[in-house]
């Protein structure tokens, strides 16, 4: 999994699977775009005007739960 935020387009995007190709994308809500493959399983998830959305945008925490 990768997370990045690009601070020229303000977007972040999670990528999920590289190894594959999109093959449908989806503005589920407005400014939150998912790409899907071709058996519909998410590959990826970008979100617009990420600064208004997600709190400290530029700050990454990753967490693992047992």
């Amino acid at each position: 999994m990768k997370v990045s935020y690009d601070p020229k387009t303000d977007s972040l995007t999670v990528i999920l699977r590289e190894d594959i190709s999109v093959a449908e994308s989806d503005e589920d809500k407005p400014g939150v775009i998912l790409d899907y493959d071709s058996e519909g399983n998410l590959l990826s998830l970008e979100i617009l005007d990420a600064s208004k959305r997600v709190t400290e945008a530029r700050k990454i925490e990753f967490q693992m739960t047992e």
